[in-house]
């Protein structure tokens, strides 16, 4: 049964960017995935893609065919590849059996807000038997502005309930989040969606007029209560691992390393021990029901790395970078010279026997004391 992903998102909230990295982390893994892509529009692919749209139908040309705009063209692509959804069929089965399948959206919102184009594509694909999850990427700089945190809230309710699939929203760019100023509560105020009450003040002075609109809008939010977040900086390895373990926990996925790949620290063998001894700690359901742990696990933490010390750490950080190129560019030296210290000894016996065949007697040479 393959397992993957549907990446959705507003157009700029890293859509590509995410899919390039976690071709990258899942490369350095050694856990196979193949990337999709199914933006018509994306004409600079960051990433190595199995299969590509562009092969079946572009942007362009339905725009200079049929005289359409960009979002009309848009929507007759995914209308057309609904149509002939066999290719992307036969694209799949060239992959092989046990990859990581990631679909790379178009950023247009309408497609997995109210088009059925989407939702009738995710629908066939979970038919043929793909177990995949909507990673819906919003900008975390939305956070920074009441308002916008209210409309990324309601456009991330609409996804979740148009696509039917688990669903995890990522406030991505969580890195940069400092730089459009401070913001009016912790980081876990928005990431579990707390109470919304608390933003009132803040949306009566922004649009008075709309104050009651509002708070309706809040309450409705509340009411289905489906909607967090977690955070992601692209560019951070434990950002990305805690948000892959989040992903494959929603589509009960369990990658299995392949037995030439290094152990992790607290992983052992407890097959020599009787059963009242083995431990269940890192069995497959307690750690599916249980806490995800890890460094970027925890929103506080979050906060505490990117937004409160952030200097601070990006000095930590650089000193460890530091500190480990040292120690490799040391090792590289050390083999240098290992090498050559064997290449010496290999070379002495040579000299050594060169002079013993030569053409003609040796002769020894004593020179005279006067």
């Amino acid at each position: 049964m393959p397992f993957g992903e549907v990446i959705v998102g507003p157009p700029g909230s890293g859509k590509s960017t995410y899919a390039f990295g976690k071709q990258q982390l899942f490369t350095a893994l050694k856990r196979p995935i193949a990337i999709i892509n199914l933006d018509p529009a994306n004409e600079t692919i960051p990433y190595e893609c199995a299969a590509s749209i562009a092969d079946l139908i572009t942007l362009q040309a339905v725009m200079e065919t049929h005289g359409l705009g960009p979002n009309g063209a848009m929507l007759y692509c995914m209308e057309y590849l609904e149509a002939n959804f066999d290719w992307l069929e036969e694209e799949l089965a060239k992959l092989p059996k046990d990859v990581y399948v990631v679909f790379d959206l178009p950023g247009q919102v309408e497609l997995w807000t109210n088009h059925a184009t989407l939702k009738g594509i995710v629908k066939r694909l979970t038919k043929a038997g793909y177990r995949l999850a909507a990673v819906n990427l919003c900008d975390a700089h939305n956070v920074t502005d009441a308002g916008n945190y209210v409309s990324m809230l309601l456009l991330s309710l609409r996804t979740m309930i148009q696509l039917e699939l688990p669903h995890i929203n990522v406030l991505s760019k969580i890195d940069l989040v400092a730089n459009y100023g401070e913001l009016d509560f912790n980081l876990d105020f928005y990431t579990d969606v707390q109470d919304l009450s608390y933003l009132e003040n803040l949306l009566n002075n922004h649009s008075p007029r709309f104050a009651a609109l509002n708070m309706a809008i809040c309450s409705l939010i509340e009411d289905y209560s489906l909607v967090g977040f977690e955070t992601l900086a692209v560019e951070d390895k434990e950002s990305m691992l805690h948000l892959t373990r989040v992903i494959d926990r929603a589509t009960g996925a369990v990658f299995v390393p392949p037995p030439s790949s290094t152990p992790s620290d607290p992983t052992f063998n407890p097959s020599n021990l009787p059963p009242s001894e083995r431990p269940n700690t890192y069995s497959l359901f307690s750690s599916a029901g249980g806490q995800i742990k890890g460094p970027a696990s925890g929103v506080r933490d979050v906060q505490e790395r990117w937004i409160d010390e952030r200097e601070a750490y990006d000095a930590y950080e650089k000193m460890e970078w530091r500190k480990e190129g040292e120690t490799v560019a040391r090792e590289k030296e050390k083999q240098k010279q290992k090498e050559q210290k064997e290449q010496g000894k290999n070379s002495a016996p040579a000299r050594e026997g060169s002079g013993r065949k030569g053409s003609g007697p040796n002769v020894i040479r004593i020179r005279e004391r006067i």
